[in-house]
């Protein structure tokens, strides 16, 4: 389907013509209706295996380690493979006990060790220092040649960079000495097939960066292939992953069923289809079992807020788009007369959703944050409508113009409020406020999530007609070009990155299971962006999203 199609719409007097963009169809249509049906979320004949496995992996970390390394390497394996959030007391208290042990100082232990190390605690929260890796400089301050024979230890030491907060360019060297010289590896053919499989992955999508269930099933393949894994471990993991699965699944069928009853395909069939992919972005923002709430609430959020931008982005005429936002900052079913009959449609689920996120919410007597996530609403669709009406006045901002206006309508600042309504254990009211605030971590992820979009969209978009982009906003305003601002839009996404990893360092502002969250929604943009606009042509990402919600690992 091509990038322009041509609506007419009648009215009394005359016919006009939309420009509608090229959205290709929903790629799953009923398929996850039937496959919850077809299995069990609880399978009783594993749950006793399952529960002695989870026994065994716990005594494994809390048992007393004379090497370190080991335990690390543990740890390491435990999270990749998805299992850690069954296990978070265990590994803080493990983690802790290794951040007083000053071992890294002793030249004996190698960069592997040192980088894991690193790695492991800062994503804890510890303050280690950079300096641990000042010893594998030589005199001129460059990270020594040798180490380019040591791949576990070069790979290692990638990661850790990603670990980064701003002033630390030690870190900033180690990536681009690393990234130069894997590159160099595997195009090379010098290091063995599993572990090259493994350097291409990260070198796409470093850890710190990945989307946890696509890099937890991307592990369940390579661990078993290392001589050294632990077959408890595995098994218990696959057993898990399948578990989590089932409950996703069943999650998914209930949401296809509300998106059917919406029947948006065919009242509303401008609008991206994607209500699978969607749950996916949610999922990656929280996978774990007891956030069903959270992901039922955030996902009906997500939809809606996107058929909202599709309308304003590629249907609705100017006028209308005006009428719309007014009755959204209204937010009264009687403002509904004054739209046009398919903004009647979208205007009352809008209500009729987040009605239903309140009784939810009821339930657990949390319906008093509600307003949080409403006006965080309300303000994106103010945001909208003023990009709308640049483009009906044919004017391109200037940079300053556009980037606070940007930032708020990518979306992010609502999908960071409202991810809190369902986390009934960890959200106060003192949380709501702090997140309603567009605090660093959250203004972070929405810097990514603008940015990325930024660059990769503009194509796409100027084909059917389309606001200003921020490439052009800034293009305007410094008078440079494309790739030069690619370049400064590159670098702003890196600084983000640090930003959210500060944010992590104790003491935290809030738990980290809050501040885990707009940091994960920046994973989800990360693998979603990096590359194309893959939310809107999701034809990229059906492999993925099958080995996440459809296909089980092979026990």
């Amino acid at each position: 389907m091509s990038a322009q199609v041509l609506a007419t719409v009648s009215s009394s007097t005359e016919k006009t013509v939309r420009p509608i963009a090229g959205f290709h169809p929903n790629l799953w249509g009923d398929y996850f209706l039937t496959l919850a049906s077809d299995c069990k979320t609880s399978d009783t004949s594993n749950e006793e295996e399952y529960e002695a496995l989870k026994q065994e992996v716990r005594s494994m970390i809390t048992a007393t380690a004379d090497k370190p390394a080991q335990k690390l390497q543990l740890i390491d394996a435990v999270q990749r493979l998805g299992v850690a959030y069954h296990f978070e007391q265990e590994i803080e208290d493990a983690l802790e006990n290794i951040y007083h042990n000053s071992f890294d100082n002793n030249d004996d232990v190698d960069l592997h060790t040192v980088s894991l190390r690193f790695r492991l605690l800062r994503q804890q929260g510890f303050k280690v220092s950079c300096d641990v890796f000042e010893k594998f400089k030589d005199d001129e301050g460059k990270f020594k040649a040798s180490l380019v024979q040591d791949v576990h230890g070069i790979l290692s030491l990638y990661e850790a960079g990603h670990l980064a907060i701003r002033g630390e360019g030690i870190l900033d060297e180690a990536i681009a000495f690393t990234r130069t010289h894997l590159q160099s590896m595997v195009s090379q053919d010098v290091c063995p097939n599993n572990l090259a499989e493994q350097i291409n992955h990260a070198l796409d999508r470093p850890l710190r960066r990945a989307l946890p269930r696509v890099e937890t099933r991307f592990f369940l393949s390579v661990y078993p292939r290392d001589d050294k894994h632990d077959k408890t471990l595995l098994k218990f993991s696959k057993l898990d992953f399948n578990l989590v699965q089932r409950i996703h699944q069943k999650e998914l069928s209930a949401i296809t069923r509300w998106w059917k009853d919406l029947d948006f395909t065919t009242k509303l069939p401008y609008a991206r289809d994607r209500i699978v992919e969607l749950y996916f972005w949610i999922v990656g923002t929280y996978f774990e079992p007891k956030y069903t709430l959270a992901r039922k609430i955030m996902t009906k959020t997500i939809y809606t807020a996107s058929i909202i931008d599709d309308t304003f982005d590629a249907y609705g005429f100017f006028e209308e788009l005006k009428l719309f936002a007014e009755a959204v900052q209204r937010w009264d079913i009687g403002a509904m007369d004054i739209l046009p009959e398919y903004m009647k449609v979208l205007y009352k689920v809008l209500l009729d959703t987040f009605n239903e996120i309140e009784q939810d919410l009821a339930k657990e007597g949390r319906s008093s944050y509600l307003p949080y996530g409403k006006e965080k609403m309300q303000e994106l669709v103010q945001m909208y409508f003023v990009q709308a009406k640049w483009f009906s006045e044919g004017y391109v901002p200037t940079w300053d113009e556009y980037y606070p206006v940007g930032l708020v309508s990518c979306g992010y600042f609502m999908l960071a409020t409202n991810s809190f309504l369902g986390m009934c254990d960890v959200a106060n009211k003192e949380a709501f406020e702090w997140i309603s605030k567009d605090p660093k971590i959250s203004t972070a992820s929405s810097v990514i999530c603008r940015l990325r979009n930024d660059i990769v969209s503009q194509q796409f978009e100027q084909k059917r007609g389309h606001i200003a982009s921020g490439v052009e906003c800034y293009i305007k305003q410094y008078g440079v070009s494309a790739e030069e601002v690619v370049t400064v839009f590159t670098e702003e996404v890196e600084n983000a990155w640090k930003d959210m990893n500060e944010e992590f360092l104790k003491p935290t502002a809030f738990p980290v299971a809050l501040i885990e969250r707009p940091f994960n929604m920046a994973r989800v943009i990360e693998f979603l962006n990096k590359k194309g606009d893959w939310y809107t042509h999701s034809h990229a990402i059906k492999d993925q999203i099958a080995a996440v919600l459809r296909d089980p690992v092979t026990i």
